[in-house]
């Protein structure tokens, strides 16, 4: 297929498909890291060395029959909290009895600078947490919420209780938590299918996504997966009906597919949302003719070319705003992809943003804009060798850009809601895995192993159902 045959990776993303199998997973040898550095790339984080505030939880209370309840979603809570990278959450303390009330000077002289309390009411889906954040050091609840909790036979149940993780990290800092979202990928089956899945932040509920069958087209390949900004919807790519990749818009709540039109002929591959929620954007090669385009999946109409050219342009990604675009590009005509930003209307002159030196082209590709805080990921290597990683660069400002992984194989970066995790896929000697890094601290850990989980897409903090 054609679509094989562009080295730009598929959401930069195809030639991963290729590549991952292909490159070395073991880490480079110093004088390798010096030789192929990238040129204008600083080598690494600045990680925040202050220490992180020491949050206590006290034991949550429950009636009756209901304490275990409790106690599982206290354990949710604690691990949430500590998976989010702001608190250091207190471990082995001292034996307390779960009560009413909250004995400030108690949690003092222990250290703790904040304090999660709550309490079970109700039951079954009536079940209800009463949440209260408190500020040790003034003495004072900070806030305090009602949460509902669903039942625990329900496949809801973790999520109901993220969405209250999510509120200590709101309630404490004003921005968002990554507790209550989820990971959609595709994942390569032994047999060549590829279909996408889907998985917590905290690593727990893997699931399939779609089965597609073969249809007398080879074996179906499903991947490229991106997030609406309510998450009820993933747009992806799919070779599953007419054995050429096709976009499809599944919804999560319905279970309802819906394939984009095809007015041209070629490969339409690379899906993202607009952050108006209402426009798919992806890329049409092949016929002599590519470009980028957009349709209007809330109004079932309206196919807009958004640029048009005879160089390959790809992977689309959007400031949180909308108005800017980043892409991935074949322009330069060295076959070595770059990362480009211009309006979103497809208007003005597209601006480099990965470090491109005329005699070492480098290769990148896989751009994800993250909606908070202006940091845009991608990954890349220099010249034709070398394993690809991670880089980040600051759209807020003339920062440097910083290579954040150096060792094995990573690609496809995506960004969390929080602006300030992200997910990519890693190969080392032990195997393949999803991986995720906290750009502010350096803490990193793994998300999903003993699988090969490729093209990984954060989702936004999604609403229960």
């Amino acid at each position: 297929m054609t679509i094989f045959a562009t080295p730009i990776h598929l959401r930069g993303r195809v030639a991963g498909l290729v590549l991952i199998g292909a490159l070395s997973a073991g880490g480079a040898g110093l004088d390798a890291q010096v030789e192929e550095r990238f040129p204008g790339v600083s080598l690494g984080l600045q990680y925040e060395t202050r220490p992180l505030p020491a949050l206590a939880i006290q034991p949550f209370t429950a009636p009756a029959g209901a304490e275990p309840l409790a106690s599982q979603v206290e354990n949710i809570v604690a691990r949430d909290l500590r998976y989010s990278d702001r608190f250091n959450v207190m471990a082995n303390l001292p034996t307390v009895l779960a009560r009413e009330g909250v004995d400030y000077e108690f949690w003092d002289q222990i250290g703790a600078v904040w304090l999660v309390a709550g309490r079970i009411e109700g039951s079954g889906n009536s079940t209800v947490l009463l949440l209260e954040l408190h500020d040790v050091t003034y003495r004072q609840v900070r806030q305090r919420g009602r949460i509902p909790i669903r039942a625990l036979d329900s496949p809801d149940f973790r999520m109901s209780v993220h969405v209250a993780s999510d509120a200590v990290v709101q309630w404490a800092f004003g921005e968002p938590g990554i507790a209550a979202t989820r990971i959609a990928f595709s994942r390569r089956m032994d047999d060549g299918t590829q279909d996408l899945w889907i998985i917590d932040s905290d690593g727990e509920n893997l699931r399939r996504l779609t089965r597609h069958q073969v249809m007398g087209f080879g074996q179906p390949i499903s991947l490229g997966p991106a997030w609406s900004p309510d998450g009820t919807r993933l747009a992806y790519q799919s070779f599953k009906d007419v054995g050429m990749p096709r976009i499809y818009q599944l919804n999560l709540v319905t279970g309802q597919e819906t394939a984009i039109p095809t007015p041209r002929d070629g490969d339409y591959i690379t899906p993202s949302y607009h952050p108006d929620g209402e426009r798919i954007f992806f890329a049409v090669n092949g016929s002599g003719r590519n470009g980028l385009y957009s349709y209007n999946i809330a109004r079932g109409c309206c196919f807009t070319p958004i640029f048009e050219g005879r160089s390959n342009d790809l992977s689309p990604t959007f400031s949180a705003d909308g108005t800017r675009m980043a892409f991935n590009s074949l322009r330069l005509g060295d076959g070595a992809p770059q990362i480009y930003v211009m309006p979103a209307d497809g208007s003005g002159r597209p601006e480099l943003v990965s470090p491109y030196v005329y005699d070492r082209p480098g290769f990148y590709t896989s751009p994800d804009w993250c909606r908070t805080g202006g940091m845009m990921l991608f990954h890349g290597r220099v010249f034709e060798r070398g394993a690809h990683q991670i880089l980040v660069a600051d759209m807020t400002r003339r920062a440097p850009l910083v290579q954040l992984t150096f060792e094995g194989v990573n690609e496809d970066p995506s960004c969390a809601p929080d602006g300030r995790h992200l997910v990519y896929s890693a190969t080392r000697s032990s195997g393949h895995s999803l991986r995720i890094v906290d750009m502010v601290t350096g803490n990193e850990r793994t998300l999903v192993s003993g699988i090969e989980p490729i093209l990984p897409a954060w989702s936004p903090q999604l609403p229960l159902r």
